[in-house]
């Protein structure tokens, strides 16, 4: 009898991953395709499919359910700042990278999701804004580390500088839907890199 109950609450808790893992992979091609705040949530649990009380069960509120996919964007790699931390790249290598799109073959091309986040949900005080805003000061304190590794001067001024070439980059990627937008970021941050070498004595 007991290994019976345990079987079905092992098979009760895998179908709840399964749920929660459509859910969110529902939710990305929907975010992508036609942006966060365009996207409801019965419009989620149809593309998943899962019933409206399974996907509350996993996502109390719409934010919840943002705010994981953002959190499994950051934790996927497949963002611009995910390069940052391939210990397999040399540091100028990975700082570079940042000018390459994440996702090539993506199509759209789109941009950070962080900063389409933050502009769907506009107020700063709101959880999903301050969620992109906590990445992209993580994304400043990555480059910082780099830099400062490669024995560069002022590291904080020259990170926010290349996260904004790089940011930029990608906003633009996005709007003119050019995947290879970032070569033209990436020539600026190649001349910043070289002008802020510290000088030999």
């Amino acid at each position: 009898m007991d290994a019976t109950v345990s079987a079905a609450a092992t098979a009760s808790q895998r179908r709840g991953r399964g749920g929660r893992e459509r859910i969110l992979a529902a939710a990305a091609r929907l975010f992508a395709t036609q942006g966060i705040t365009a996207t409801g949530m019965e419009q989620v649990a149809e593309e998943a499919p899962v019933s409206k009380r399974t996907l509350y069960a996993h996502f109390r509120t719409k934010n919840d359910l943002v705010i994981a996919h953002l959190q499994g964007l950051a934790l996927s790699g497949a963002t611009l700042e995910g390069v940052l931390t391939r210990e397999d790249i040399p540091p100028r290598d990975r700082i570079l990278q940042l000018f390459d799109q994440p996702v090539a073959d993506a199509v759209p091309v789109r941009g950070c999701p962080f900063i389409d986040a933050a502009a769907e949900f506009p107020d700063p005080e709101s959880a999903v804004h301050s969620y992109a805003r906590e990445q992209k000061l993580r994304m400043v304190q990555l480059i910082v580390a780099l830099v400062a590794e490669l024995g560069y001067r002022d590291p904080l001024s020259l990170a926010e500088q290349l996260a904004t070439l790089a940011d930029g980059a990608a906003s633009r990627a996005m709007v003119l839907d050019e995947a290879d937008y970032g070569r033209h970021a990436r020539a600026a941050a190649e001349v910043l890199l070289d002008q802020a070498l510290p000088r030999k004595s």
